[in-house]
């Protein structure tokens, strides 16, 4: 990724943590919590997420230093788990808890599903990380982090305003639409792979 200006960084974190994908994840825990909790579940992932994108944008450099990451192999480790994560979407696997069938899911249960297509997405905090770490400057990385808290907030409101839409829509649609989505997000993982390679000079990897 190049960072070039609050747009472009905007334009990357909404492609990968934008409201077409963290609509979906919220349209299926519609199908099994009370509007109300939905709310609060809406409220509290959205706080998680500007926190973990807070300190993992503003620390950037000095993470990938304290670690002895390199660019290229943060790309390839991202790809790779955003891959798997994708493959699951695919094939109809959840990796968050079961909540269907249970008289009462609760609040903890709810945000916990949202942990990795949300707060802790793989791709996103890879974009986080590379975006910060592309300039030295303190003003670089806070424009990163506005980027990234800007999406997390148009998230936030359309989750809110599309709350009852949500709660209406047919599980069947959702899984067709997950399932759609989550091809296209395999290809993303791929492509964020082909970058790391292509950027530690391995032969044979053009874009």
């Amino acid at each position: 990724m190049t960072a070039l200006t609050y747009s472009a960084a905007f334009i990357a974190f909404f492609s990968v943590v934008g409201p077409p994908k963290v609509l979906l994840s919220f349209a299926d825990l519609a199908q099994y919590h009370p509007p109300r909790q939905l709310r609060t579940i809406a409220l509290v992932s959205s706080g998680l997420a500007v926190v973990v994108g807070l300190v993992t944008g503003l620390t950037a450099p000095w993470l990938l230093q304290l670690f002895h990451i390199s660019t290229p192999a943060l790309q390839i480790a991202g790809g790779v788990i955003f891959f798997i994560y994708a493959v699951g979407l695919v094939l109809g696997l959840h990796f968050g808890p079961a909540v269907e069938g249970q008289d009462g899911p609760d609040l903890v249960s709810g945000v916990r599903q949202l942990l990795m297509p949300y707060v802790v997405s793989p791709l996103a905090m890879t974009a986080v990380i590379i975006e910060a770490a592309a300039r030295g400057s303190f003003s670089w990385r806070s424009t990163v982090v506005g980027a990234y808290v800007t999406v997390i907030a148009l998230d936030l409101v359309c989750v809110l305003i599309l709350d009852r839409v949500l709660r209406n829509t047919h599980h069947t649609t959702i899984e067709l639409l997950s399932r759609l989505l989550g091809l296209l997000l395999a290809a993303v993982g791929v492509d964020l792979v082909l970058d790391g390679l292509s950027d530690l000079g391995v032969a044979g990897i053009a874009r």
